[in-house]
């Protein structure tokens, strides 16, 4: 099952680092600008995470494969996009909500095995999706997508909570990490889709 965590977690990284590429693209900056952003979109999760948990070195200071993926999956965005047609706002939301599924129950476990509160963990599963993409959408001058009116950490609050309660339940690991995974890309897909968002708070001028 590590393997499958491990591989997972790779995943993550190189979606999230498509995502990061592709926004730096929107911004037309050069390559040291795209594999910049797309690092810090791929690893700011789970560096910000790691830190907070006191669990270091962080993932990316002990493996250098981390940083290996989030640099290859960034250059070969780079080159797929120039080879072909340019990928649109739509493709970035997709690329992004499959990170944030894979993030926010990874961020997770790697709450959970630290034993720490359950809310901690799920806490920890929303810095875990989010944080990276905050990270990259501030440098690139844009509103967050997480403040934004579509549910997104919604979406993995309630992935976090289903791995949670199928973890205390002693289901198949696989089956835990799947289906809350697969429930985090559905609310977000369906979001994205049907540009569904929880309610504003207008604060109204009384003068």
């Amino acid at each position: 099952m590590q393997h499958i965590f491990y591989f997972a977690d790779l995943f993550g990284v190189a979606v999230f680092a498509i995502t990061g590429a592709l926004m730096a693209g929107r911004k037309s900056m050069d390559l040291f600008g795209v594999l910049v952003i797309a690092i810090i979109t791929a690893l700011g999760g789970g560096t910000l995470r790691d830190l907070i948990l006191d669990n270091h070195p962080v993932s990316w200071i002990r493996n250098d494969t981390y940083i290996l993926v989030a640099s290859l999956a960034s250059l070969g965005t780079v080159v797929w996009v120039r080879m072909t047609q340019p990928i649109h706002e739509r493709g970035l939301l997709i690329a992004d909500a499959f990170g944030l599924a894979v993030f926010t129950v990874i961020g997770t476990e790697v709450a959970l095995q630290h034993n720490v509160p359950y809310s901690t963990a799920v806490i920890m599963g929303v810095i875990t999706g989010v944080a990276g993409g905050v990270m990259r959408d501030v440098i690139c001058n844009e509103i967050p997508l997480i403040f934004q009116k579509e549910i997104y950490a919604t979406a993995c609050i309630v992935g976090s909570l289903v791995f949670i309660a199928m973890r205390a339940l002693d289901t198949p690991h696989w089956l835990d990490t799947g289906l809350a995974m697969l429930i985090v890309l559905l609310i977000r897909l369906a979001a994205i889709h049907w540009r569904l968002g929880l309610p504003r708070f207008h604060l109204l001028d009384r003068d």
